[in-house]
C-alpha cells in the first residue's frame, strides 16, 4: 500500500476558455497550462469537471425537442418537474431509486446513483433562445482514457479524473466525486494491511478517486468560479487499468436499495 505523501498541492487551472461543442480539450488544456506557466510532470493528476467534457462532446438536449411519454408525465406530476426534463432523466437512467417533490434519485445508465441523472442547467447558455440542458458524458471513463493517452503520447504519466458533484446518504451538502478516471487507480485496497496496533484490516478500501475529486472541488466550486480543472501534485500512485467503475457498489450489496 502506498505511503501517504508528506506534501500534496492543488493548483487551479483558471486559464481554460468557455468550452464549445467539438472543442479539442487536450489541446485547450495544453494552451491553458502554457498560459498559466504551469508544466505537468510525471505523477500529476488532472481533475476535470464533467461539465466541460459534456460540452465538448455536445451532450446538450433542447427541451423543445423532447416529447414526454405517459410515464414521464406521471412522474412529473409526482415530483413537480418539467415533464420534458423528466423524460430525459428516465432516458438516462436504469431505474428510479427514490423520489420526492423536486428531486428524482436514479441509477444512471453508467451505474452511479445520482439526483436527476446528473442533468444540469447551471453554467450553460440557451441556444438561439431555446432552453437546453446538459447531460453527463456518454462514457466518462473513455473520455478520461483519451486524455490520459494524449499525455502518454507526450511521454507523461498523468492520471485523469472526471468529477461531478452529488449529495450523500446520511449527510447534508454536496461533494465532488469521480464519474470517470484513467491511469490513476480509483479504488485502493488496504485489506491484509495492519493498523497501528497490528490488527489486520479486513474490509478497508479507499475511494482514492472520489477523495481526490472532492479535494479538487474545493477549488472548482459550484457556481461561477470558472475553475473547470485542477492539478493535484504529490499523490503517490502506480499506473493501473482500473477506472471509476470500480467505485460503484453492486446493487445487491447496497443496503439503501
Amino acid at each position: 500500500m502506498p505511503v501517504a505523501p508528506v506534501d500534496l498541492s492543488l493548483t487551479a487551472l483558471k486559464t481554460l476558455p468557455l468550452i464549445e461543442v467539438g472543442d479539442d480539450l487536450s489541446a485547450l488544456i495544453d494552451v491553458a497550462l502554457a498560459a498559466a506557466e504551469f508544466k505537468l510532470v510525471d505523477g500529476d493528476i488532472l481533475v476535470i469537471a464533467q461539465k466541460i467534457i459534456s460540452k465538448s462532446e455536445g451532450r446538450y438536449a433542447l427541451l423543445d425537442e423532447i416529447e414526454p411519454s405517459a410515464e414521464a408525465l406521471q412522474w412529473a406530476a409526482e415530483v413537480d418537474k418539467d415533464p420534458r426534463l423528466v423524460q430525459l432523466i428516465l432516458d438516462e437512467s436504469k431505474e428510479v431509486v427514490r423520489h420526492r417533490p423536486g428531486v428524482m434519485i436514479v441509477e444512471h445508465r453508467c451505474g452511479y446513483v445520482h439526483a436527476n441523472a446528473g442533468i444540469d442547467r447551471s453554467n450553460i447558455t440557451d441556444f438561439e433562445g431555446r432552453e437546453r440542458v446538459l447531460l453527463l458524458p456518454i462514457d466518462a471513463n473513455l473520455s478520461a482514457k483519451q486524455l490520459a493517452d494524449y499525455f502518454a503520447r507526450q511521454g507523461l504519466k498523468i492520471g485523469i479524473i472526471i468529477s461531478d458533484s452529488a449529495g450523500r446518504a446520511w449527510r447534508n451538502g454536496i461533494t465532488g466525486f469521480a464519474i470517470g478516471s484513467a491511469a490513476v487507480p480509483a479504488l485502493r485496497s488496504a485489506i491484509g494491511a495492519s493498523d497501528l496496533f497490528g490488527r489486520p484490516l479486513e474490509v478497508t478500501e479507499m475511494a482514492d478517486a472520489d477523495e481526490l475529486a472532492s479535494a479538487a472541488s474545493l477549488l472548482m466550486g459550484q457556481g461561477g468560479e470558472s475553475v473547470p480543472a485542477v492539478v493535484i501534485r504529490g499523490w503517490d500512485w502506480q499506473a493501473s487499468e482500473q477506472d471509476a467503475s470500480a467505485l460503484i457498489r453492486d446493487k445487491k450489496a447496497d443496503l439503501f436499495r
